[in-house]
C-alpha cells in the first residue's frame, strides 16, 4: 500500500488520496446508475499513480470482486480467478464459468473490478468481458488500466459503448505528499520546501513519492536528524525514475 501498511491483502491505513476517492465515486456511480444505463466504466492512468491501491481499498469498502489480470492468463484462467474471488465453484468449461459468474454478480450486486485491464485488449478476452457483462444482468464491471486504455477499447464497440463513464487517475499534489509523509515518516518533521522537492523529483507519481520519502527516512536515520529542511536537500539521494548513466571503462 502507498503508506506501507498492507497485511494479508487487507489495507489497514489508506491515505485519503484523490485516486482512492475518484475510484470510489466511480464505483458508486455505476452501481447506483438508473435503470437502462450502461454498467461498465473505465479508470485509467499512468503507472505509479496508485490505481491498484485505490482498487484494493475500494474492494473492501464496497465488497467488490477485484482481480488483477496477468499477461500469461488464458480465458479459462481469468474465469477461474474471478470464481475464486467470488467464492463460487469454477464451471467445467469457460462457458459454464461465465454463467456462474454472471449469476453470482447479478444476485449479489457486487461490482467486478478488472485491474491491469489493458492486458485484456485482445479479441478473445474482450469477447469474454462482454459475455461476463451480459451474463451479470445489471451488475457493474470496472476496467482499471494504463493511460491509453480508453483508446485501446475503441476497437471493441460492444464493450466501448457500454461505458457509463471514463475517469482518469490524477497525479499527486503537495497536499498528498504531506499526507504520505505523515504516514511514512511519522517521527520526522519535514519542511514544505523538502515536500515540494519530493513532489518535483517524483514527477507527481505516488509510487515514486513513497520511495523518496523512504530515502528521506534513511538519510535522517544515518545523520541522526529529526528535522529535515531545505539545507538537507542537496544531501538526499533522490529517486527520479531516470536510469543511471552508463559507466565507462577507463
Amino acid at each position: 500500500m502507498l503508506d506501507g501498511t498492507e497485511k494479508n491483502g487487507m489495507v489497514k491505513n489508506v491515505a485519503p488520496l484523490r485516486n482512492v476517492m475518484l475510484l470510489g465515486a466511480l464505483i458508486r456511480k455505476v452501481t447506483l446508475r438508473d435503470e437502462g444505463m450502461p454498467g461498465m466504466a473505465c479508470f485509467h492512468g499512468f503507472s505509479g499513480y496508485g490505481k491498484t491501491q485505490a482498487a484494493l481499498y475500494n474492494t473492501q469498502a464496497t465488497k467488490a470482486c477485484w482481480v488483477e489480470v496477468k499477461s500469461v492468463w488464458t480465458r479459462k484462467t481469468l474465469c477461474e480467478k474471478i470464481c475464486l474471488n467470488l467464492g463460487i465453484p469454477t464451471g467445467r468449461t469457460v462457458a459454464d464459468s461465465v454463467e456462474k459468474i454472471g449469476q453470482e454478480l447479478g444476485e449479489s450486486g457486487r461490482p467486478l473490478l478488472l485491474d491491469e485491464a489493458h492486458i485484456l485488449c485482445t479479441d478473445g478476452m474482450m469477447k469474454l468481458v462482454h459475455d461476463l457483462y451480459e451474463s451479470a444482468h445489471g451488475s457493474s464491471i470496472i476496467l482499471i488500466g494504463e493511460e491509453m486504455l480508453p483508446q485501446s477499447l475503441r476497437r471493441w464497440e460492444r464493450v466501448h459503448n457500454r461505458m457509463l463513464d471514463w475517469v482518469a487517475a490524477q497525479p499527486a499534489d503537495l497536499r498528498e505528499v504531506g499526507i504520505l509523509a505523515s504516514l511514512k515518516c511519522r517521527d520526522l518533521t519535514i519542511s514544505e520546501d523538502v515536500l515540494q522537492k519530493v513532489l518535483v523529483e517524483s514527477q507527481a507519481v505516488a509510487r515514486r513519492i513513497v520511495s523518496n520519502l523512504n530515502q528521506i527516512k534513511d538519510y535522517a536515520r544515518t545523520e541522526g536528524k529529526a528535522v529535515i529542511d531545505a539545507g538537507d536537500i542537496p544531501h538526499i539521494r533522490w529517486m527520479t525514475g531516470q536510469a543511471p548513466s552508463a559507466r565507462r571503462i577507463m
